[in-house]
């Protein structure tokens, strides 16, 4: 009678006696320790290294499986002739035929499912590893270093930071997922070939819809009232004036504590749908404005040349208006230099101790570099000469304050400018409020008209109303925070 020791002699002869067999189980035996101990590692301890993480699950992971593969293709289609019969249907049903070789089965089939138990067990840590690490945020913003520095840069530091990539860009289900893999595969080869567009587009088309992502936290059918904004200005003079501005925006949308739609998010109120057509890829030229009411009764807004650009269009699209259309950067925000500037000295990280720090701090960080490596050095070297040329006592007393300045200021440039990815100053823009052309402006400029000559307003207290502008200490603040 056949010895349960027969079976793994069978099977390694069959395995020498086939060279595709015989790589794969060179293959599985190196790869599988280090697989195993680094994924076993990671599910309970956690690799923080994303390049690290990206070489076991892209790279040591399917050589594993492809190894697996070899071996068994080997032994069923590249066999020798008779030490592997064992493994072979022939074999199978003679022995069945005959009782005595019901032993030498059972134990055919208990190393077979043994083995089986080992991959699959090692697969599955593999691919519920592997999953978790697609789906985190170092795999979407770190492994492709080069093109995803800015985008990764500007996500970290706005208010969506804590927010996983995949919630907004995939959201839940299959499907979604699927499609996702499918374009990151394409983005890899892009990657690997050094195809990818400088900068990388926003990517407005290939989004999920906003109720399937952003409305999954947001309501706008509960936004109702108005928010009193604060905006803080810092000038440009010798003491680097503070002014304030104050707005009242009504951001209201109706919903269940309103009478009606009214407000910033009146455009997408459950009981209104507002559909528009835009002529370019990027949705900036809309031409065509349609509001359907909740009655059915809809208006169309249109340009006096709406008809020649939709003939001439390259890139027509027609959509219905969601959060994305006025929110088109809401995790990867860059900041125009101004701003960037005003956040450091609200923060306190520049000092408005330092005369003129505001104007030096905008000219320096808007030289045009190669490099961010030469912007901080260039950032560095012009305050440091300015103040050690116009002001040495200062310079002198005050070098600590100086040095943090610079700093900032470098923090300011290297978080929104990336030359190396054709990343400038304002080379991105959003759609919320009318800072540039766009936003609002791009349908509230009263050139949209119906055929009765109705026009889709632009009157500033249409969304909010403004209460100081670019005041010193406004008197609108003091009354409402009850100072003197």
């Amino acid at each position: 009678m056949a010895k349960l020791t027969d079976i793994p002699k069978v099977f390694m002869n069959g395995i020498a006696h086939s060279t595709i067999s015989l790589i794969g189980a060179m293959v599985v035996t190196v790869v599988f320790p280090f697989l195993l101990g680094a994924a076993l590692y990671d599910t309970f301890l956690h690799i923080e290294n994303p390049y690290v993480s990206g070489f076991i699950y892209m790279i040591l992971g399917p050589t594993f499986i492809g190894g697996l593969v070899l071996i068994f293709v080997g032994l069923f289609f590249a066999k020798g002739e008779e030490d592997v019969r064992i493994f072979t249907l022939e074999y199978l049903r003679t022995k069945l035929e005959d009782e005595s070789g019901f032993d030498r089965i059972r134990k055919l089939v208990f190393l077979g499912v043994f083995l089986t138990c080992i991959n699959l067990f090692v697969v599955g840590i593999l691919l519920y590893s592997g999953y978790h690490y697609m789906e985190s945020n170092a795999f979407c913003g770190e492994v492709c270093h080069v093109p995803m520095t800015p985008e990764y840069t500007a996500y970290q530091n706005s208010s969506h930071s804590r927010v996983h990539c995949v919630e907004c860009h995939i959201g839940s289900g299959a499907s979604w997922f699927v499609k996702s893999k499918i374009s990151g595969a394409r983005q890899l080869f892009a990657v690997v070939g050094d195809t990818f567009s400088r900068p990388i587009e926003t990517p407005v088309h290939g989004l999920r819809p906003a109720r399937d992502t952003c409305e999954q936290c947001h309501r706008p059918e509960k936004f109702h009232g108005d928010k009193l904004l604060v905006k803080d200005k810092y000038l440009e003079d010798e003491e680097n004036t503070h002014v304030q501005t104050v707005l009242l925006l009504k951001i209201g949308s109706a919903g269940d504590r309103a009478a009606g739609s009214h407000g910033i998010h009146w455009h997408v109120a459950p009981e209104n749908e507002i559909t528009y057509t835009a002529t370019d890829w990027q949705r900036n030229e809309i031409v065509e404005v349609s509001q359907r009411s909740a009655n059915g009764a809809t208006l169309q807004y249109k340009t006096a040349d709406a008809d020649d650009a939709i003939a001439q269009a390259t890139h027509q699209q027609e959509r219905t208006m969601d959060c994305m259309d006025c929110h088109n950067r809401p995790s990867h925000v860059y900041l125009p230099p101004d701003v960037a500037i005003d956040n450091k000295i609200l923060e306190k990280q520049i000092s408005v101790e330092l005369p003129y720090i505001k104007q030096q701090a905008m000219q320096v960080i808007q030289g045009e570099y190669q490099t961010q490596r030469e912007a901080t050095s260039a950032i560095a070297s012009g305050l440091t000469n300015y103040y050690e040329q116009n002001y040495p006592q200062i310079f002198a007393q005050k070098r600590n304050l100086i040095e943090q300045a610079i700093t900032a200021v470098q923090a300011a440039y290297t978080e929104n400018v990336f030359p190396e990815m054709n990343v400038q100053w304002n080379t991105y823009f959003t759609n919320i409020g009318h800072a540039n052309e766009g936003g609002c402006f791009r349908c509230h400029d009263e050139e949209h008209e119906t055929a009765e000559g109705k026009t889709i307003s632009m009157d500033c207290d249409t969304c909010h109303t403004i209460l100081a502008e670019e005041e010193r200490n406004p008197e609108i603040l003091k009354n409402l925070l009850g100072g003197n």
